[in-house]
């Protein structure tokens, strides 16, 4: 594999110093999709959070701030990812307003999943509130990672989605055939998805211009 393809590659878990690059590189170049996404968020000032797949911790900073009476709990499965958003959050963290753990919504060995199976280190009905950004198109077997966050989301809590791919941009096709494990879902196939696992009503928001997408979700 060349070193754009491992470059690359590093975006669904960084590790190393090209991984170091790739998180340094998606906080500031998904910035813009992320705060446009941000926007659509519920205007309710939530206690729980959860950030799944937080990357370099940008988006948990961004979240913290905008929830401000917030305890904001960040996960990833990369040991890389967990280490720069403790970093990126550090004041946050030492004021025990944001916790940092290496956890996954997608239960392991995959797909052999048991009955009753948790992924996440959380007791059900937890948060009020849990984020994906630029993640979901790394979860493989999205129903039950989808009923994971239902799982552990409270009554009448809030799911959101951020992402840069409509599941229908050249751009993102181009790059889920060199990228492992990446597939890049359509709304349609978002939506129905949420509905399968329970979500009871789904609002969808498409950039005028760009293939961004934002999905809010109510349990």
């Amino acid at each position: 594999m060349g070193l754009f393809l491992k470059f690359i590659n590093n975006t669904r878990k960084p590790s190393g110093i090209l991984g170091k690059i790739m998180i340094y590189s998606m906080n500031k170049g998904h910035a813009k999709m992320a705060d446009w996404g941000i926007k659509h968020f519920p205007k309710i000032q939530f206690q729980n959070l959860l950030d799944i797949g937080c990357g370099g911790g940008r988006n948990a900073l961004t979240l913290l701030k905008k929830y401000d009476c917030a305890h904001l709990t960040a996960v990833d499965y990369s040991p890389l990812c967990v280490e720069k958003t403790r970093q990126y959050n550090q004041q946050f963290i030492k004021e025990k307003r944001c916790d940092v753990l290496e956890a996954n919504v997608q239960a392991l060995p995959f797909p052999i999943l048991e009955a009753n199976v948790q992924a996440l280190p959380f007791p059900s009905d937890s948060f009020e509130m849990a984020t994906a950004f630029e993640t979901i198109y790394f979860w493989p077997g999205l129903e039950d990672c989808f009923k994971e966050v239902y799982r552990v989301l409270s009554h009448e809590g809030y799911f959101c989605i951020v992402s840069e791919s409509d599941g229908e941009d050249a751009e993102s096709q181009k790059y889920e055939k060199i990228i492992d494990g990446m597939h890049n879902y359509t709304l349609i196939q978002i939506k129905e998805t949420l509905k399968k696992v329970g979500f009871k009503t789904i609002d969808c928001f498409h950039h005028e211009v760009k293939p961004w997408i934002t999905v809010i979700a109510r349990k």
